[in-house]
C-alpha cells in the first residue's frame, strides 16, 4: 500500500498592499498612493474621489475629481473613462472604492490604484485634505 500525499497551497490574496494582479489593478497603502498622487502630472494620473458631494466638501485628496458612488449612472460614468489613464481611487474607507475598482476591472482599465482605507487612513496619516 502507497502512501497518498496531500498537499494544501494557499492562494495569494490579491487584495494586499501593493500587490498589483496581472492587470494593474490593486489595492495600496495611503503611503503608496501619495507617491502616485505626487507623480500624478508625470504619468497623467486622475485622482477619482467615489463618495457623495458632500463628503467630498468635508476634504478630498488634492486634485480629485468626483463621480458619487451612489448616482443612478456611476458605471456608465466609469465606463466613460479614458481606460489607458493611471486612476488613484477612494471613498470613506475603502468599500465604495473596492466595488468602484472592480467595475473598473471589469470594464478593462489597465492601472487603478485604491487606496487601503480610504479618507480615512489618508487623513489619519497627517495627510492634507482640501476643503472649500
Amino acid at each position: 500500500m502507497s502512501a497518498a500525499a496531500i498537499v494544501l497551497v494557499a492562494p495569494a490574496c490579491s487584495d494586499s498592499p501593493s500587490t498589483a494582479s496581472s492587470d494593474g489593478v490593486r489595492l495600496v497603502t495611503v503611503d503608496e498612493a501619495s507617491a502616485l498622487i505626487d507623480e500624478r502630472v508625470a504619468k497623467n494620473r486622475v485622482v477619482l474621489d467615489v463618495r457623495t458631494p458632500d463628503e467630498f466638501g468635508d476634504g478630498h485628496l488634492p486634485d480629485a475629481e468626483l463621480i458619487d458612488f451612489y448616482d443612478a449612472d456611476f458605471a456608465e460614468q466609469i465606463g466613460e473613462l479614458d481606460r489607458d489613464v493611471a486612476y488613484v481611487v477612494y471613498c470613506r474607507s475603502g468599500n465604495r472604492s473596492g466595488q468602484a475598482r472592480e467595475l473598473m476591472r471589469d470594464l478593462g482599465f489597465s492601472d487603478v490604484a485604491d487606496v487601503e482605507g480610504g479618507v480615512i487612513a489618508w487623513a489619519d496619516s497627517g495627510r492634507e485634505l482640501i476643503t472649500p
